[in-house]
């Protein structure tokens, strides 16, 4: 294997609260769009874009383990959680602020299980494989790449809105399992892929080619 020169980032922590009732988890229109800005701002580092980053806690699903009512996440947000990574954000954000974040989850969790949706799914078919040039990066069953997430079951774990943004923006929100990274070896070789896996000695990742790498870190 190749030395190799590697930074990375740890992210951790979590938001620990409770499954909302159905009668609370609808969010006013107007506060969509800024609860979720704030969510991704001051809650996506640790919870990723959809709020499932964090092994046992799903926020964009409605579950949640600490909380029971609209004051309790409120509560939450703004005196964190003693003894575990949650923080308190009392100095900074505000009462109204937060309450715009979690309307926001309570809009993720009411939206959560959607099924349907208009269009054609035969055409949309057709545009994945040719003309949009999904399977260079993704793959759905046996066809396509292996460089970017599989698709299988993209629908049974995303909402239809989040969908929709990642068609629009597909630059905008990538978790960090799935971002590319660049490496250099001492050999000044670069190579470009997904990271796969790393250890305190090692890292592997996929190339565009789907060439698999596992490089000594130095």
């Amino acid at each position: 294997m190749r030395a190799v020169k590697v930074c990375t980032s740890v992210l951790a922590g979590f938001l620990a609260i409770n499954t909302l009732s159905a009668r609370q988890q609808t969010a006013p229109p107007s506060a969509v769009d800024e609860g979720r800005q704030l969510f991704i701002d001051n809650c996506g580092v640790c919870h990723g874009p959809d709020g499932d980053s964090v092994p046992g806690v799903d926020l964009g699903h409605g579950k949640f383990k600490r909380a029971s009512s609209y004051d309790n996440l409120v509560e939450i947000l703004r005196d964190g959680v003693p003894g575990t990574a949650m923080p308190a954000f009392l100095n900074y954000l505000g009462d109204l602020e937060m309450r715009t974040i979690i309307a926001y989850l309570r809009f993720m969790a009411a939206t959560a299980y959607s099924t349907s949706a208009p269009g054609d799914p035969v055409r949309g078919k057709a545009i994945f494989e040719g003309k949009g040039e999904c399977l260079n990066c993704h793959r759905v069953k046996d066809k396509g790449s292996r460089l970017g997430p599989d698709l299988t079951e993209i629908g049974t774990v995303r909402r239809m809105i989040e969908l929709e943004r990642s068609l629009l923006e597909p630059n905008a929100e990538i978790l960090f399992q799935n971002r590319l990274v660049r490496l250099v070896t001492r050999d000044g070789i670069t190579i470009t892929g997904r990271l796969l896996n790393q250890d305190t000695f090692s890292v592997q990742l996929i190339d565009s080619k789907e060439r698999l790498h596992s490089l000594e870190k130095s």
